[in-house]
């Protein structure tokens, strides 16, 4: 992606502004407002590789891509908080349409106002079958609608979900990428049969708070 004075040092963290459907991109409206320009920049480059455009959020409404996550071609999740209000959320289950299952989740509020709660801070899903979780922040509603999915979990203890446990990327089934020294999450993936490959993350990922998730935007889904 080329530089642009427009864009912040968050920029980095590119899951944020750009969702992915069967249709194209959908451009995210950022709840945070330093970040506004970063979908509309990205995008830009974007579609000269050919992407197309399915639908974008506008204000009131916001979205950010890190409270979203796909469980399959059918199911997907989002996040009601500080960053993704429900204007956003009625927004993308326009965009989306009623074919795809969208369930709401309801997020716990941050201790800080400028902390980051992502739905992704609680959830990273490895597989069809499989997802790592933070179970004390995960409201139950949101655990069984999983469970009847044929969701399997791999939970993250308090101690390392601190240092960013959770988040922990999927480049192919039960294939993750996660941050080093976090020895527990680790054997817990390994144990649920996942090939786990690590990175020291001290400067891209512990300074802005923003693990091998944030720093992705996966572009199709295979």
């Amino acid at each position: 992606m080329p530089r642009s004075l427009n864009l912040t040092l968050d920029s980095i963290y590119t899951r944020d502004s750009i969702l992915v459907c069967v249709d194209g991109l959908i451009l995210c409206n950022m709840g945070r407002s330093s970040r506004t320009p970063e979908a509309r920049i990205n995008y830009d480059h974007l579609k000269l590789q050919g992407h197309k455009i399915a639908g974008e959020i506008v204000a009131p409404g916001t979205l950010e891509g890190g409270d979203f996550i796909w469980l399959d071609n059918n199911h997907a999740a989002v996040g009601l908080g500080p960053r993704t209000n429900q204007e956003g959320i009625d927004q993308l289950k326009n965009i989306l349409g009623p074919e795809i299952d969208l369930h709401v989740v309801k997020l716990p509020n941050p201790s800080h106002p400028d902390d980051v709660l992502h739905l992704m801070s609680l959830i990273s899903p490895l597989d069809n079958d499989l997802a790592l979780i933070y179970p004390p922040l995960i409201p139950l509603s949101f655990l069984r609608w999983l469970e009847k999915l044929g969701i399997k979990f791999v939970e993250v203890s308090n101690e390392e979900y601190l240092l960013m446990g959770c988040n922990v990327l999927a480049t192919a089934p039960r294939t993750v990428i996660m941050l080093e020294n976090l020895p527990g999450v680790q054997k817990n993936l390994t144990n649920a049969g996942c090939d786990v490959r690590t990175y020291k993350g001290d400067e891209i990922s512990c300074k802005g708070e923003g693990g091998p998730t944030c720093l992705t935007r996966p572009l199709k889904r295979i």
